[in-house]
């Protein structure tokens, strides 16, 4: 009976023994990433690396954070500066995650908690930046100028821009999971985007279950009745859009089933050829920022928080577009990033 009591008694030692060990590896790694964290300045890096890892340039980095650093300052934090917040929120958007492997020049020393955290915070502050970057009204010489860029490529009037749908692929989604389901069989968000002739994303609209078609999607977004009313007020403005649409005094799309070689069939031919800009920027957007790649995984939170990460995405390909800041993606695969 003494022998027992005292066995226990032991074995009781050395489970509080090694829990406390435990709770003070865990406290020693946090400072150790505190200290980390300190000491990480992603404006050491060269400005080619600073670019692959964040998918923009310094100045630009500097602009966000400038607008966004009050907001993020006054959030509890656990020791995380607004900039390496930042930072580590464009590696996740760039990479798909946000850490790099052991050697890279940049490493954010961060838990995957303080990450999920600190993704939420700066999610609010980022979506401001639509407004700013995503604009579907155009200037009058934006709209000539798209207009001329379409025709003689085309043949095709009036044409501003064109539109297209792509899936993202999403973790599957604990509320009606079933709706999320898309034609090939995988859990995703249908994405519409719009962009114009220098591939600038003029409206994206990520609310979507993969389930939903594309013209589904147009029929009740607010992107039709903005070029419905145009219409209504006098303007001639139009948009290319696939078979997956449907044929609008706004919206053309190809004709169905034409014969070889008549005037339905080649105007077919044109038609693929200027609409293939949307699916090039779909491509340039999902090559840049690989978090919203198939081939990469998924997206791993709530389908609110994936539309609103793509929002994001779409603003800072624009603000890149904006900025002349090419990709090196070679074309052929950024194509094969359009519309998975």
């Amino acid at each position: 009976m003494c022998y027992n009591h005292f066995a226990f008694t032991l074995k009781m030692f050395f489970i509080l023994f090694s829990d406390d060990d435990e709770i003070q590896e865990k406290r020693d790694l946090r400072n150790k990433r505190r200290v980390l964290r300190k000491k990480a300045d992603p404006f050491k890096l060269s400005d080619t690396a600073f670019l692959q890892y964040f998918r923009v340039t310094k100045p630009i980095f500097s602009f966000i954070l400038e607008k966004n650093e009050p907001q993020l300052d006054c959030i509890k934090s656990n020791g995380v500066s607004a900039k390496i917040k930042l930072a580590a929120c464009l590696i996740f958007f760039g990479e798909g995650r946000y850490q790099h492997g052991t050697g890279q020049d940049f490493h954010v020393a961060m838990a995957q908690t303080t990450f999920s955290n600190t993704l939420q915070d700066l999610i609010p502050p980022l979506i401001t930046l639509l407004g700013d970057w995503i604009q579907l009204n155009m200037t009058e010489s934006e709209r000539m100028e798209a207009k001329q860029y379409f025709f003689e490529r085309s043949g095709i009037s009036d044409v501003v821009m064109c539109v297209d749908g792509t899936h993202i692929r999403i973790v599957k989604p604990k509320y009606r999971p079933l709706r999320y389901i898309n034609r090939k069989n995988y859990y995703s968000l249908n994405a519409m985007i719009v962009c114009d002739h220098k591939y600038r994303i003029r409206a994206a609209d990520a609310r979507f279950a993969g389930s939903h078609h594309d013209a589904y999607i147009w029929s009740i977004s607010p992107i039709r009745k903005h070029f419905r009313d145009l219409h209504s007020s006098g303007m001639s403005d139009l948009l290319l859009g696939d078979a997956g649409y449907p044929s609008e005094p706004w919206l053309i799309t190809p004709n169905r089933n034409p014969d070889s070689g008549t005037q339905e069939s080649i105007f077919n031919t044109f038609h693929a050829r200027e609409r293939n800009i949307v699916e090039r920027t779909i491509g340039i957007l999902k090559s840049k920022f690989r978090c919203l790649l198939v081939a990469d995984g998924c997206l791993n939170y709530s389908p609110k928080k994936c539309t609103n990460i793509i929002n994001i995405c779409c603003a800072l390909h624009n603000i890149c577009i904006e900025n002349n800041i090419g990709w090196q993606q070679n074309h052929d695969e950024m194509f094969l990033f359009r519309n998975d």
